[in-house]
């Protein structure tokens, strides 16, 4: 049985990058509260190390998965990289891998069935290593629908910033992001994945309020996660993409009396004025659900 169609996709409200090679930081990512923490074999690792890094990914992951983030291990994209960096990320310690600049739902395909040659090599439940594909080019921007959809290990898919900035060739501002972003978003829903991402960018990763008030603004258009390459902005991922305390108390009351309207036969009813009705109570039962599996998340 594939292990990938019986498992809830996984609460990651923030994911932090972390260079493999790079003892200092992999040392100290266990306590900085990501819910995740991916390991970097592409962009922060020299052309003349990689060989190297993928070396160090069984025995990093061990180390930053202490405090309970999931690990995660972004891979390279040149296809023999790729490989070879599967064949030492895949291992009962990874989550998942991060598939940078995805082209097509063809390439997620081979990727993943190499995925799932490694793991039935090494005795392990095929279906164990969920993927993220990064959509980065504007060629795979119009196969979104399709690259989500891909295969079963999905549990995201996610536009990346810089790289798609630079070869559409704009300015990565808010403004300019806010169609692509919001595509994407639409695209991980349509395929029963969790949509992650931040619709804007900030500068000075220094500035924190500035930060949170992003990372707030895209839970608002539905995001429920996203990556961040410092550790002082883990705080605000966490704190963005949880929902308002107030917000869960009035869904649990929502939900509660609609169980009461629905015995009496009533299908719409009013609260403080408001029509409450059954999209209304869907979105409550939803926000309900994703806050207790934080909180079990927390808990563990």
């Amino acid at each position: 049985m594939n292990a990938t169609t019986t498992r809830e996709l996984p609460v990651w409200r923030s994911l932090l990058y972390v260079p493999v090679n790079v003892d200092r930081f992999v040392d100290k990512a266990h306590a900085r509260g990501a819910d995740g923490i991916i390991l970097d074999l592409e962009d922060s690792i020299p052309p003349a190390e990689k060989d190297t890094a993928r070396t160090l990914v069984e025995a990093a992951a061990a180390k930053v998965s202490r405090g309970g983030a999931d690990v995660l291990v972004r891979i390279n994209r040149p296809l023999g990289l790729a490989a070879r960096d599967i064949e030492h990320a895949v291992g009962s310690g990874v989550t998942a891998l991060m598939l940078p600049k995805v082209a097509s739902a063809d390439h997620v395909r081979l990727l993943a069935e190499h995925v799932g040659e490694v793991e039935a090599r090494r005795g392990m439940d095929v279906g164990h290593t969920r993927l993220v594909a990064m959509v980065e080019t504007a060629d795979a921007f119009f196969q979104l629908h399709a690259i989500a959809k891909a295969d079963p290990r999905l549990v995201s898919v996610v536009l990346g910033g810089e790289d798609f900035a630079l070869d559409v060739g704009f300015v990565p501002d808010p403004e300019v992001y806010l169609y692509p972003k919001q595509h994407a978003l639409i695209a991980a829903r349509a395929a029963g994945l969790t949509p992650m991402g931040l619709i804007g960018t900030v500068a000075d990763y220094t500035d924190d309020d500035a930060f949170l008030a992003v990372v707030r603004n895209s839970a608002r258009f539905g995001m429920e996660g996203a990556s961040c390459i410092h550790p002082r902005n883990v705080a605000a991922l966490n704190a963005g993409f949880t929902p308002d305390p107030k917000a869960v108390e009035q869904a649990r009351k929502i939900v509660a009396l609609d169980a009461e309207h629905a015995a009496a036969g009533r299908g719409s009813w009013e609260l403080d004025g408001k029509m409450i009705d059954i999209p209304v109570v869907e979105r409550a039962r939803r926000l309900v659900a994703r806050a207790d599996r934080i909180a079990a998340r927390a808990s563990r």
